[in-house]
């Protein structure tokens, strides 16, 4: 699924040695993100040992894993494992685990807040027990409905701390303070990785667990109603998926940003009803526009400043409509395998 244009992207960011012979823990790893970076880390030589309870991961996506060497996997919620479950090697760990979709963790509140608090919080201790760098999962959504776009890392957020999308947005703030507390305390080598709307293969289209741009793709590609929460006014900012591995990479790379949060997003804002028109566009679909009721608390616009992460180098390289057109074929080639 990658050129070799976007492998060389990686390697521009972070060398293939930072992986040769070492061991990472990626929790979260059969997930979208964590199961790109359980992949890219073993192709590039890592020992990998993943976490993951399974709550919103495809099944299919551990068995391929679980065909890659030196790949070990410990079934379990993040906030509860013990150092004991852990191997005592790892140089590095990526928290990636938490439920990520609205239409999810509404239904998981309690869930999403301890994977990121507790679990966190065990995480960190793993690493200041080992010293080893901490690699954490932030979001976008930690902004709440911002008043100032693009948003620069500096915005502190305007967050409903009671409302539906509260347990996420809220759960990822305090995993930030528990991270920066570490940081100042311990001298633990971190870093916050604040991530804008990814996508690309492997990001679930189905059921509770659909984002609104797979689960466009779907609904177009099955000539269904495709649904969008409101009016379609609002904006999002789409990083297709090697460039978000790409900026992490970046991240990782520079010392510069041990303890502060780094935006890694693409800077094109685009509405929800474009998204639509234009997969509606690519998948030449029949499929009408359905517009209802707007979602609680849904934030207006997103759109990342990245002025700090530009600094290294980084950009995205991947245009919108060559993602969608990537995305818009694994989805093709997933519903052919469950037909």
């Amino acid at each position: 699924m990658m050129t070799s244009y976007e492998k060389n992207h990686f390697e521009e960011f972070l060398p293939k040695v930072f992986f040769e012979d070492k061991s990472i823990i990626v929790t979260g790893g059969c997930g979208f993100l964590g199961s790109w970076i359980c992949n890219i880390a073993h192709e590039y030589g890592a020992k990998i040992f993943c976490v993951d309870d399974l709550s919103t991961s495809q099944t299919k996506t551990l068995n391929q894993l679980q065909t890659l060497e030196n790949f070990t996997f410990l079934e379990k919620e993040v906030q509860k494992i013990s150092l004991d479950d852990l191997p005592k090697d790892a140089d590095a760990v990526f928290n990636f685990a938490s439920r990520a979709s609205p239409e999810n963790y509404r239904l998981f509140p309690i869930e999403t807040l301890e994977s990121n608090s507790i679990g966190t919080q065990k995480i960190l201790e793993y690493c200041r027990k080992y010293d080893c760098l901490s690699i954490f999962a932030s979001t976008s959504e930690i902004y709440g409905n911002p008043s100032v776009i693009p948003t620069p890392e500096t915005y502190y957020g305007y967050v409903n701390t009671m409302g539906e999308r509260s347990c996420y947005d809220e759960g990822k703030r305090f995993a930030e303070s528990m991270i920066y507390a570490f940081n100042q305390k311990y001298q633990l080598d971190t870093r916050i990785i604040r991530i804008f709307n990814t996508y690309g293969p492997g990001l679930r289209p189905d059921g509770n667990y659909g984002r609104a741009l797979p689960r466009f793709i779907l609904q177009s590609l099955k000539n269904e109603p495709i649904t969008i929460f409101g009016d379609g006014k609002q904006t999002r900012s789409f990083n297709y998926v090697t460039d978000t591995i790409a900026g992490i990479w970046a991240v990782i790379n520079n010392k510069s940003f041990n303890g502060i949060p780094v935006n890694v997003g693409n800077q094109k804002e685009i509405t929800i009803l474009e998204l639509a028109q234009i997969i509606k566009s690519i998948t030449k679909s029949n499929s009408e526009i359905s517009f209802l009721p707007p979602a609680s608390d849904d934030p207006q616009r997103r759109c990342p400043n990245t002025t700090r992460i530009c600094k290294t180098g980084w950009n995205p390289i991947v245009p919108l409509e060559e993602g969608l057109e990537k995305t818009i074929e694994w989805i093709k080639e997933l519903e052919n395998k469950v037909m």
